[in-house]
């Protein structure tokens, strides 16, 4: 990948259904040499059929719009081979901690402030340098996932198999695996992982846990449609919304 690449613009669509959202929005992105925009849509349907066509890499998605929301986009784009960067840009609050589910890169409140534009705009540059420079590894073929991990410990690399780790915790760019009463720290990505391991024996329960299937006791919901999972050392872990299909497939529900 070239540098020229790395610091092409942004290819950036706006989904709103506000005609005026959408005019200041794009006059803000005017002002950000990093930003191409390339379209815009004013609902959820068109949003995903104008995002197959004009493949974005930045994508400023409202919450509240007609027929499908912004959650719905965002999942289903998250489906896609190569989902773009999603910043929701809303006027409420209630939704931050599933935008957050959903892997967002972050969540404005309108009116959007130009500084608080730039910061998100920028993470979204710092992690498509990250991609550009460890591109993602293909994942196993089915039965050759990973079986152990080197890992530094000390003055030395220490061996962990697999099956014994018990829990992964993300901590921003490091790993943290949990075998009994010890832990390990490695550079890598929780999505990067999450495909080597074998699905059979663990199940990622947000966007920074990852946890062996057996560890969980149970699962337990707290009336509110939030689920947990509680493991064998007593201690629970939120599922996030994304993950809580799999996590209940994992228990035959």
């Amino acid at each position: 990948m070239t540098v020229e690449s790395d610091a092409a613009p942004l290819r950036t669509m706006i989904v709103d259904d506000e005609p005026l959202a959408v005019e200041r929005l794009q006059l803000l992105c005017a002002r950000l040499p990093r930003i191409s925009l390339v379209g815009t849509a004013s609902d959820g349907e068109s949003a995903l059929r104008l995002a197959e066509q004009l493949k974005p890499e930045l994508v400023f998605l409202d919450i509240n719009m007609p027929r499908l929301d912004g959650m719905g986009v965002a999942r289903a784009l998250g489906k896609t081979g190569q989902s773009p960067a999603i910043i929701f840009v809303t006027a409420y609050q209630a939704f931050a901690v599933e935008a957050f589910d959903l892997a967002a890169i972050d969540y404005l409140l309108k009116p959007v402030a130009t500084d608080r534009l730039e910061r998100a705009v920028a993470r979204v540059l710092e992690r498509r340098s990250a991609v550009l420079a460890n591109p993602p590894v293909t994942p196993p073929a089915q039965g050759d996932w990973v079986r152990e991990f080197w890992v530094p410990h000390r003055s030395e690399l220490k061996r962990i198999d697999a099956d014994l780790i018990e829990r992964i915790d993300a901590e921003r760019d490091y790993m943290r695996l949990h075998v009994g009463t010890r832990s390990y720290l490695m550079h890598e990505t929780i999505k990067t992982l999450e495909e080597r391991l074998d699905p059979a024996r663990f199940v990622r329960l947000h966007r920074s846990h990852i946890v062996r299937n057996d560890y969980i006791t149970s699962l337990r919901h707290n009336g509110g449609g939030v689920w947990f999972a509680c493991l064998a050392d007593g201690s629970e872990l939120r599922v996030g919304r994304t993950y809580l299909a799999r996590v209940k497939e994992m228990a035959g529900r």
